[in-house]
């Protein structure tokens, strides 16, 4: 990418944002924020009991990782956060307003299978019902690209770093 952009990497739970999120980082040669660990503890109580958050459990969440988005404008950075409704991104863009995102999808099969795997994490597969209930996908209006999701971690991030170029191009 030729400018510092933040990119937050989005998308529902077990579609990888935390790990390609640090894979993107280092290819871009940026730091790396993990999304979950702005969550206020209650926020993790919740969700580890199987409870969906709503609006007003994101809200300072959302706000925590656009602070940081913001505290990386111009320098660069790539952060998490499964951003999945548009408001929930216009609420980052408000803090960060040239960050772009980077929406990671996938078969909701493929997605599972992965959370299933997945060992000591907060988010039971459970909550992937929801999560694909809520999502809205980015809109032409909004700054961003989406990437599959099949294939390796590099992979996955290769084809994220060669979209992220065209859409700075």
């Amino acid at each position: 990418m030729s400018t510092p952009h933040v990119v937050v990497v989005m998308g529902v739970a077990g579609t990888g944002k935390t790990t390609i999120g640090p894979l993107l980082a280092a290819a871009l040669g940026v730091p790396y924020a993990e999304g979950d660990d702005f969550h206020p503890p209650a926020n993790i109580a919740k969700m580890s009991a199987g409870t969906p958050l709503d609006d007003a459990d994101r809200w300072p969440w959302l706000d925590a990782i656009g602070q940081w988005a913001h505290g990386r404008a111009g320098l660069g950075g790539v952060v998490s956060s499964s951003a999945l409704k548009r408001a929930y991104r216009d609420r980052l863009r408000r803090e960060a307003p040239g960050a772009v995102f980077l929406h990671l999808t996938g078969d909701r099969s493929l997605i599972e299978e992965r959370m299933a795997a997945r060992k000591g994490h907060f988010m039971p597969t459970a909550l992937l019902d929801s999560q694909f209930a809520t999502l809205q996908p980015l809109e032409d209006d909004e700054a961003g690209v989406a990437v599959d999701v099949s294939g390796t971690p590099e992979e996955i991030t290769q084809r994220a770093v060669a979209a992220l170029r065209r859409l700075d191009s």
